[in-house]
């Protein structure tokens, strides 16, 4: 393959000032890796950045966001390029598919030194910050020394492939769950990670297992995804129902996706006395919540989630065996040059399950 030495890329440089740019394609040195963007995702927090939420700082100061820079972290590539040793190191070869995990961890920090790599102290991400791990909304990108890194089967198709990252999202979530047979389980929030939820918590074996969302066709999805119920909360008192169906107690589980902090309060209602809390999402900003019902009310167990670490041949393998349906999740793919519809389309979320972008 013939590379090209300029590429087209969107890159950010403010608040939905984000333009497709001709910019030149990086060159791999020691360790790293060129691939051929063939999928990229967009995801929530892409959503929420091109609005200006969380993440720019209430002055535009960008504590994560260090533009220009190309946005993207879900994705998949060819390799076509390899840097000294990088081959060895990565177990990567020329006209492989491979994937990057979101996070680049330094390997130096106390979490890296544990094996807890996801909670780094000194990491990169890509498509947040400019030259240290530049994103996949490009027709080219590079996987720097440092990241992790994943061969996929040519068999499955790049727009499905473009998924692993969010589904290994989904299925650190419900190992944060602990799930138990016959538990009743909410998820909330049937976006792409939300399904993706519901179908690993499936595997589970769970009593129960209800899903939450305020849009009729992505709870119809749910029960495709192997919801028992599925719940209308701009219809229904969610809370009421889950409550009648357990004999007043409540939900055993509660997994937060909907990005909404309304969700949080409901799930603190919503759940049992020493349940388990499960929060995943990324919110536009600060949720304040009753803490006495944490503690002295009903003693929760909280959980964090974040990312997907040691989950990505799971996810490639749900994917492969349809586990994980990345037809049905993988609604809309539009070329790279329809950036700014994608961005809407996943705003909205009205026909939308999961936008892929194909450069």
């Amino acid at each position: 393959m013939v590379i090209p030495t300029t590429m087209q890329a969107v890159r950010v440089h403010g608040v939905r000032d984000y333009r497709l740019e001709e910019v030149p394609v990086p060159q791999p040195g020691p360790g790293e890796v060129l691939v051929k963007v063939l999928a990229s995702g967009i995801c929530a927090s892409d959503v929420k950045t091109y609005d200006g939420h969380r993440v720019w700082g209430s002055a535009e100061i960008a504590p994560y966001i260090d533009a220009p820079v190309t946005p993207g972290h879900e994705f998949v590539g060819e390799v076509v390029a390899l840097g000294e040793g990088a081959a060895e190191q990565h177990g990567l070869q020329i006209g492989d598919h491979a994937v990057s995990e979101q996070i680049v961890p330094c390997w130096q920090c106390r979490f890296c030194r544990r094996g807890q790599y996801w909670m780094c102290e000194r990491h990169a991400i890509y498509g947040f910050k400019r030259g240290l791990a530049e994103g996949s909304w490009a027709e080219y990108m590079l996987f720097p020394a440092g990241a992790v890194n994943h061969r996929v089967p040519k068999e499955l198709p790049a727009h499905h492939a473009a998924l692993i990252e969010p589904m290994a999202c989904a299925i650190h979530a419900v190992e944060r769950a602990e799930i138990a047979l016959g538990d009743t389980v909410v998820v909330a929030g049937m976006g792409p990670i939300g399904l993706g939820m519901l179908a690993v918590a499936r595997l589970k074996s769970p009593g129960l297992l209800i899903a939450l969302d305020l849009k009729p066709h992505r709870l119809r999805l749910a029960e495709y995804f192997g919801a028992d119920l599925a719940i209308n909360v701009g219809q229904e008192d969610a809370i009421a129902r889950v409550k009648a169906l357990t004999e007043g107690y409540g939900c055993d589980v509660y997994i937060e996706a909907t990005g909404a902090g309304p969700a949080v309060s409901q799930g603190l209602q919503m759940i049992r006395r020493l349940g388990t809390f499960v929060e995943f999402s990324v919110h536009a900003g600060p949720v304040a919540v009753d803490w006495s019902i944490i503690g002295d009310q009903k003693e929760l167990n909280i959980h964090g989630s974040h990312l997907g670490p040691y989950c990505y041949p799971l996810a490639i393998d749900y994917l492969l065996k349809g586990n994980l349906d990345g037809e049905a999740l993988a609604t809309h793919r539009l070329p790279l040059s329809e950036f700014r519809r994608g961005i809407d389309l996943a705003h909205a979320g009205d026909e939308s399950i999961k936008v892929i972008l194909e450069p």
